[in-house]
């Protein structure tokens, strides 16, 4: 479903229509790219374990008992590093432009930062420079965005927004209808 003046662009955040029973708008979703997802860290961890376990049994069978004692360590510390990543490997940002109200979500581990902008007093600027994170400011109130994204395309997900804010905020001609 395409809407109108809105193109969409070759990259992974492509503006998404959201489900017409809520009054229509578009959502962009920028997620980590993770080759694991928490589930899967929990199992192969599991494997792991067995694995590295068993072969310090062995070893401990036959007199080696210090080799069972730093597979423990190991197993300790690579657990805590995989808890740290399975706790992060779900973060993500959520915009939604709906009913000339831009939403931004931050969900980084268990914390949600959530803001809320007028769309028709919204703007949308790097936050540094060519590359950066973007910038969107209105009414006193700033939030940057496109941490999950490479930084060539943050450029091009500032294009989309903008066309997208002034889709939603343009008036209506007579006898046309907007989305």
């Amino acid at each position: 479903m395409n809407l109108p003046g809105v193109v969409a662009l070759g990259a992974p955040w492509r503006a998404a229509p959201l489900d017409d029973s809520l009054g229509g708008g578009l959502r962009w979703v920028m997620r980590r790219n993770c080759s694991l997802a928490p589930r899967q860290v929990l199992g192969a961890y599991s494997a792991v374990c067995l694995v590295s376990l068993s072969i310090a049994s062995i070893f401990a069978w036959f007199g080696a008992v210090p080799v069972l004692y730093f597979a423990g360590l190991e197993l300790l510390l690579l657990g805590v590093a995989l808890l740290v990543y399975a706790r992060h490997a779900a973060d993500h940002e959520t915009i939604t432009l709906k009913n000339s109200t831009l939403a931004v979500e931050h969900h980084c581990g268990n914390r949600v930062e959530r803001s809320e902008f007028r769309a028709d007093w919204l703007r949308v600027e790097p936050a540094q420079g060519q590359g950066s994170l973007l910038e969107l400011s209105g009414a006193g109130r700033k939030t940057v965005v496109g941490r999950y994204l490479r930084p060539e395309w943050r450029q091009m997900l500032a294009r989309e927004l903008r066309q997208a804010l002034r889709v939603q905020t343009a008036p209506a001609a007579p006898g046309e209808v907007l989305n």
